[in-house]
């Protein structure tokens, strides 16, 4: 006889673990002419390490000299930002050397070399795409990897990985999204620029990876002028959704037009990239209901108001990436000197926990990120898809 019901109840069997991320093939380190492999008296060095410690030297590169003022200004909060995240990591062997990105290849091809004559085991920074390009073949030879900020997809890959929020991303994850919610027909406005033809070739893709139809793809000169014809010819296609890749008041222009032209915003949703994260976006009616994908607007809270705290102003958007390269940094620090920031640690597929969200590196050395889908409300954003907190895929 069973002494009680508990004794007698058989254990439900523990649910099966969630599987492993999706295995990342890590490409090999490039091949270093000139390998950083071992202190020299040359170096920069801490007075207060213990003897034989080596110090874990990152080379910040970054326009703290530009000419225009705003650059100016986002350099030095970047600087701040990661001097925040050394603070925070409390490891005194982490010596943070700082060089201007210049106005010329040529100057952030010098600032780099600077840098890795101090013995930089590897550099943060610098923002703009064409530097990036001056300073891979620099550091490639030295075996040093590269954390950029640029958002150009083209500079990254063979030691050089970008920290920076991706137009591919954004948009494969609200297209991603509005097909799970049974949109079907998707067309796209998009600027006659650069970021346009990015945003054109991620939507084709990401419409494709989504089993959709992609009904028609609108190019125009980015000015409130220019978006009748456009318009016209998207409200012609019949789709369910439309992506519109601007911000600010030409697409404050876009969503009226359209809805003249008899896009419905109660049968048609609107789709945006990042650009459309601005404050007051929901006064304008017609975008109103319209979904984009960015990181949760409360992911970075404490960032901020340490930030603010600590340097009596709110930070820009991207001071957070700076952070995030110096928190990546102080994680792996414990490595072996000169092998800490190898390919298969920075690719971990497990990915890492950064201010805005988790976010891993892909074998091409952009970034893939966890993103929310906010809906645009009169009073800001709602978050209708939280970001993931994992890369794991849930269980079956």
């Amino acid at each position: 006889m069973c002494l009680s019901i508990a004794a007698c109840v058989t254990p439900p069997p523990k649910p099966p673990a969630p599987p492993p991320p999706p295995a990342v093939v890590v490409p090999p380190a490039p091949q270093a002419a000139h390998p950083l492999d071992q202190n020299l008296p040359t170096f920069l060095n801490l007075p207060n390490l213990p003897a034989g410690k080596v110090p874990v030297r990152v080379g910040i590169i970054l326009p703290i000299g530009a000419g225009a003022a705003a650059t100016r200004n986002l350099a030095t909060a970047m600087l701040n930002a990661a001097e925040l995240a050394l603070f925070d990591s409390k490891n005194k062997a982490i010596v943070l050397m700082v060089a201007d990105e210049g106005n010329s290849p040529a100057e952030t091809s010098a600032a780099a070399k600077k840098l890795l004559a101090q013995g930089a085991e590897i550099l943060v920074g610098p923002l703009f795409g064409t530097s990036v390009t001056a300073v891979a073949p620099i550091a490639r030879d030295r075996g040093v990897p590269v954390l950029a900020f640029s958002t150009e997809k083209k500079v990254a890959g063979k030691g050089v990985y970008l920290l920076s929020f991706l137009p591919q991303t954004e948009v494969a994850r609200v297209v991603s999204y509005a097909a799970a919610q049974d949109h079907h027909a998707f067309a796209a406005m998009v600027p006659q620029t650069e970021y346009g033809e990015v945003v054109a070739g991620a939507f084709g893709e990401a419409v494709a990876a989504a089993g959709a139809n992609s009904v028609a793809v609108e190019k125009f000169m980015p000015n409130a002028a220019a978006v009748v014809a456009p318009s016209q010819a998207i409200a012609n296609s019949h789709a369910d959704a439309v992506l519109i890749a601007q911000g600010g008041t030409v697409l404050k222009a876009i969503a009226p037009t359209l809805a003249f032209d008899g896009v419905d915003p109660a049968k048609v949703k609107l789709l945006g990239t990042g650009l459309w994260n601005e404050p007051g976006l929901g006064r304008e009616q017609t975008l109103v209901g319209g979904w984009f994908a960015a990181p949760d607007p409360k992911a970075d809270d404490d960032f901020n108001a340490k930030y603010k705290d600590v340097y009596g102003a709110a930070p820009p958007q991207l001071a957070s990436l700076a952070y995030d390269a110096i928190a990546l940094v102080a994680l792996l620090a414990p490595g072996p000197d000169y092998h800490r920031f190898t390919p298969a640690a920075l690719m971990d597929p497990n990915g890492f926990a950064g201010v805005d969200g988790i976010f891993r590196f892909e074998p091409d050395g952009t970034s893939q990120r966890g993103l929310a889908v906010l809906e645009v409300t009169p009073d800001g954003f709602s978050v209708v898809s939280p970001a993931p907190k994992t890369f794991q895929a849930p269980a079956l």
